[in-house]
């Protein structure tokens, strides 16, 4: 979390707390609202925090050094919101921020200014490459926006108190910006050893990828790769801007009383059912579109009555012809479903390389739906009357609970929960994914016990309006 800032500082004078006390309470919220979504960190950063500031410090002597720091004047209409200066045409007399629909506050002020202009060439030969901005859509944007000249930009301010000291001019605080993009290096500085620098490259800088919200896409794009240019630093193989979520086809916004409450639809309708919809639904890099109907119909047909009746039947059914237990295979059996089962897995790892999450639960569904298919298909409800088919059902069982298995492993990264209960109904003890090793056909253990089975995933019924 960004925690500086002329927003931060009027947001706690509203509330008539210090600064540091805003920032904490907000980052608890999002410490408790990722825990809720099951959605793990390996460090949570906070640019408030001692260590980033040393870093910033360091970062900018490097930057200083290169000669790419000078003093200039900056005019212009300001959004406190965005915390960045806006174009407006001069006839306006009264501009307002297109984003937060508030007015813009005139500024001239002496700031200190980075040198943009001296990467004029570096940054369009790195935005025209085919694969620095993701996904391409967002290319041309960035493109236009750097062929039309690059500014200097200011990266400190005199008015905001609620900011990092910028060492050698005093009553000068590092712009926002300047400080919260560094946040990427200080994050990975954050292991114990000292804030070096020197160190980046051993703690894994540069980023394979930078992942943020399309409306920032110039800072991260332009001005980010620019800067660590000037301190001598290798900058990330790409950046991937993701899209906005609406709500039955309009924005968001606290206007129109229609923002969809995260919290509140987690609690009502569980977690796997909203992941599920957000990753399944909307091509991650596009805009998105939350339709109460879609969500209800998508939940319960791909996790209720796909997956979780996938669960259900094969687990019954072995229990019932097989002593509560997962059938043995013949040493000679094969089918052409087993078989093809190779070729999605690779197609639904590929998927993650490529931040596809909607194909990779495509993927996911189209094993459930081909293991459906194949058990209405072989029918072992009838084969099971002839004695002799009970190799031939055995094989079958076996080859779906073990496809069974695989879409637990594979739902893993995306509903964690699910995909334990879906192992708990297989009678499988061991939690820890082992990906290479789990994903290997076989690894569901003949003659082990199943538990009685229960639904893994409940249907959802939406009664009453977010």
């Amino acid at each position: 979390v960004d925690e500086h800032g002329l927003k931060i500082q009027r947001t706690a004078q509203n509330k008539n707390i210090p600064p540091q006390d805003h920032c904490d309470n907000i980052s608890g919220i999002y410490k408790t609202l990722w825990d809720k979504w099951d959605i793990s960190n390996d460090r949570f950063i906070r640019t408030s925090s001692r260590r980033h500031i040393s870093l910033v410090e360091a970062f900018f002597k490097r930057v200083s050094d290169s000669g790419d720091i000078k003093m200039g004047r900056q005019q212009g209409w300001y959004c406190v919101g965005c915390e960045e200066y806006k174009d407006v045409d001069k006839d306006v007399e009264h501009p307002k921020c297109s984003i937060h629909q508030q007015n813009l506050e005139w500024r001239d002020e002496e700031n200190l200014f980075f040198c943009l202009s001296n990467y004029q060439t570096k940054i369009e030969k790195l935005v025209n490459k085919e694969d620095f901005i993701l996904p391409i859509t967002r290319k041309n944007e960035i493109v236009n926006f750097v062929s039309g000249g690059l500014k200097d930009f200011s990266i400190s301010r005199v008015d905001v108190d609620w900011g990092i000291p910028v060492p050698g001019y005093p009553d000068h605080t590092f712009y926002v910006w300047f400080d919260a993009l560094l946040g990427y290096l200080s994050a990975l500085l954050d292991d114990g050893g000292d804030v070096s620098i020197d160190r980046l490259n051993l703690v894994g800088w540069p980023a394979s990828t930078h992942v943020i919200g399309k409306d920032i896409l110039r800072f991260h794009a332009v001005y980010w790769p620019a800067m660590l240019m000037s301190a001598g630093l290798e900058l990330p193989k790409n950046v991937f801007g993701h899209g906005f979520l609406t709500r039955e086809g309009k924005k968001m916004g606290k206007t129109l009383g229609n923002v969809l409450d995260p919290q509140l639809l987690i609690d009502r309708y569980g977690l796997d059912a909203v992941r599920w919809y957000l990753i399944r639904d909307i091509e991650f890099g596009k805009d998105g579109d939350y339709q109460r109907q879609r969500f209800v119909d998508i939940v319960n047909n791909d996790l209720a009555n796909t997956i979780g009746n996938l669960v259900n039947r094969s687990s019954t059914m072995a229990r019932k012809w097989f002593q509560n237990k997962v059938p043995t295979p013949q040493s000679s059996y094969d089918n052409n479903l087993k078989n093809g089962i190779s070729s999605l897995i690779d197609e639904y790892k590929q998927s993650f390389y490529r931040l596809d999450f909607k194909n990779a639960s495509e993927v996911i569904l189209l094993l459930a739906n081909k293991s459906n298919t194949y058990i209405n298909d072989r029918e072992p409800w009838k084969m099971i009357k002839n004695p002799e088919n009970l190799p031939s059902v055995a094989n079958d069982l076996y080859t779906i609970l073990e496809i069974t298995r695989i879409i637990s492993i594979l739902l893993k990264p995306i509903l964690p929960d699910l995909s334990n209960r879906i192992s708990d109904q297989l009678g499988i003890t061991s939690k820890h994914t082992q990906w290479k090793l789990d994903l290997l056909w076989g690894k569901l253990e003949a003659g082990s016990y199943l538990p009685t089975p229960t639904p893994v995933m409940n249907k959802i019924d939406i009664n009453e309006e977010l």
